[in-house]
Formats: C-alpha cells, sequence, structure tokens
C-alpha cells in the first residue's frame, strides 16, 4: 500500500475538519477523494503530504510515517495544486528544470527526465515557449510533470481539472491514465466532479470530514438496487409523507423534490402518479442511478448544493458550530 491512515484527524479549536479517516490506497491506482468544497478533501491531502500536522492518529505515504520521516515522504510524492503555482515568465523547459534541481537531480539525467514527462505530456515541441502563452488545459499538464520530474511514486492531484472545459478535462485525464500506465505511479486526487470520479479505480466520499462510503464507482451505484424517480415539486413534504404511507416507499427529500429508489420504476410509476398533485409538479422521471444519486443517498444532498468558495463554505461551518454552543 502507498497510503496507510489509521483514525487520521484534524481539529480547528474543537472543530473537526478530518474526523478519524481510515483509507487505504494500492500502487499503481486512481484513488479519489469525492466530496463538495469545505467537505475535508485538502485538509486531507495537505497531512498526508506533510504540508498540516495531524491532531489525531496517523499514516504512512509511500512507506513513511507522515510525522516521523516527514523529508522521506516528500521526496517520495508528487504534488499538483488545485492553484497554479507555474512561473508564466519562464519556459516550460525552465519550469521543470527549476523544480528537478530542488530534488536534487542534475546533468544528463534530469534532461533526459525532463524530455520523458514532456514527451509523455505532449508538451515537447513547446518546450522553450513561455509558460504565459500557454492554454489552461497545457498548463495542466505541465503541472503534472513538474511533479513527476522526481520520480514519484505517488502523486497527489487536488482538483485537477477544476475551471477547464469539458474537453480539455477529457484530454487531462487521457494523460493521468497514461502517465500510470507507463510510469506505473499511484494517483490520490480530490474533485467534486461526478464524471470524473468514474476515472477512478476507487472513490471515497467525504463530507463533513467523515469518509462515508468506499468502492469502486460500479459498485457504488449497484449498491442503489433498481431504479430512480424523481419528482420535481413544490408539495415535496405533503407527497413525501403520502407515498410512505400508501405505497410503503422511502423517499429521500431534496431541494428541488423528492427521490424514491425502486425495483422497476415503469409499473410503479402509474401507481404513484394517482396520489401526484400534478399541479404542484414540474417533472417526473425516472433513470438508472449515477454518482450524483450515490452521492445524494449517503449525504442527503446534492454535491452541487454545497458549490461557493471552500473559504467561504469553512466560515460558514465555523459560524454554524459557534451558534450551536
Amino acid at each position: 500500500m502507498v497510503i496507510v491512515t489509521e483514525d487520521l484527524s484534524k481539529y480547528f479549536n474543537d472543530f473537526a475538519a478530518v474526523n478519524g479517516i481510515n483509507i487505504e490506497v494500492a500502487e499503481r491506482e486512481i484513488f479519489g477523494f469525492l466530496g463538495p468544497n469545505g467537505a475535508g478533501k485538502t485538509t486531507t491531502i495537505k497531512m498526508l503530504c506533510t504540508l498540516m500536522r495531524p491532531s489525531e492518529g496517523r499514516a504512512e505515504v509511500a512507506g513513511y510515517d507522515i510525522s516521523k520521516n516527514p523529508f522521506l515522504v516528500r521526496k517520495n510524492i508528487g504534488l499538483v495544486f488545485q492553484e497554479p503555482t507555474l512561473d508564466e515568465n519562464l519556459t516550460a523547459y525552465e519550469n521543470l528544470y527549476f523544480h528537478g534541481m530542488i530534488y536534487g537531480l542534475t546533468g544528463k539525467k534530469l534532461r533526459h527526465r525532463i524530455e520523458e514527462v514532456m514527451a509523455l505530456s505532449s508538451l515537447w515541441n513547446r518546450r522553450d515557449d513561455l509558460v504565459k502563452t500557454f492554454s489552461g488545459g497545457m498548463k495542466r499538464r505541465l503541472e503534472i510533470s513538474r511533479g513527476l520530474i522526481h520520480f514519484p511514486v505517488l502523486l497527489f492531484l487536488d482538483e485537477p481539472t477544476v475551471g477547464l472545459d469539458p474537453q480539455t478535462r477529457m484530454h487531462v485525464w487521457e494523460y493521468i491514465k497514461q502517465m500510470r500506465e507507463e510510469l506505473g505511479v499511484s494517483v490520490f486526487m480530490t474533485t467534486h466532479y461526478m464524471d470524473e470520479a468514474e476515472h477512478c479505480d476507487r472513490i471515497s466520499i467525504i463530507d463533513q470530514g467523515d469518509i462515508i462510503a468506499c468502492d469502486s464507482p460500479f459498485n457504488l451505484k449497484r449498491s442503489l438496487k433498481g431504479e430512480l424517480i424523481k419528482i420535481h415539486t413544490s408539495d415535496k413534504m405533503n407527497l413525501g409523507r403520502l407515498l410512505e404511507d400508501k405505497l410503503g416507499l422511502n423517499p429521500q427529500i431534496m431541494a428541488e423534490g423528492i427521490v424514491l429508489e425502486v425495483e422497476n420504476a415503469e409499473a410503479m410509476l402509474p401507481r404513484i402518479v394517482n396520489f401526484v398533485d400534478l399541479s404542484s409538479v414540474k417533472q417526473i422521471s425516472f433513470e438508472k442511478p449515477t454518482l450524483d444519486d450515490v452521492f445524494i443517498k449517503f449525504t442527503g444532498k446534492a454535491i452541487r448544493e454545497e458549490e461557493g468558495s471552500s473559504q467561504d463554505f469553512w466560515k460558514e461551518r465555523v459560524s454554524m458550530h459557534r451558534r450551536s454552543k
């Protein structure tokens, strides 16, 4: 295993940002942390990368204890931050050369490694161009290449495609998968994009500092048996109680209406309609479960309801915590 945690926690005063999580990441695995802004994803990465000391618990990364051997942990990991950190007034080659020197690479070994990672990211032909002339996707691929320059066994990617258009995100993911296959590196990534999480071998859903589910995307979706009926209605509370009483269903109340998990949506839908005030309904639909639905099942909310800056989100959560005391 390249990552093992035991009850890893981080508190700010008495507020649990990360609350005793236990995870394992295997060699060559792409492991995803899925959750809204403020769920504890970046805090977990900072602890695992030795940028923040845990309050409780322990973790081993690349075989080294993050508290006892932080230098050896850093030597064996690569890290791509959520915010851009490239020097845009240097060329692509110069950015990688400078980073390699920091890790003690020099001469022919460094030059060969730069050529290797830039060829993998399809940037070798742009090596002498200033980074400020690059597109967002090219900059992201260059940052990932920089994280690989010192031969790490594990690469941390914090929201690797945030702010990129769908097509560019797809290209970045092609690069990440190719990088895993050709270099054998393990990947620990965070995201709040459901479609992006589908690329992972396994996903941990984290919400409010707790891990509430962990499995492959396929198994997580299979945990929702049957099909889902979604009713967008302004009368969600009354309708939910009615369907529970009359049909024995277990409605999940959402911001826009209710979600019902049933074995056969086509057979159940006519029975449901008998109890629906159609004047209060905007839309009724049924579909196979998605990761969005998995997240809703385990957290009781859609991930988009939590969007906004993580800084604002943390301020609001701390404020709510203080008001409840």
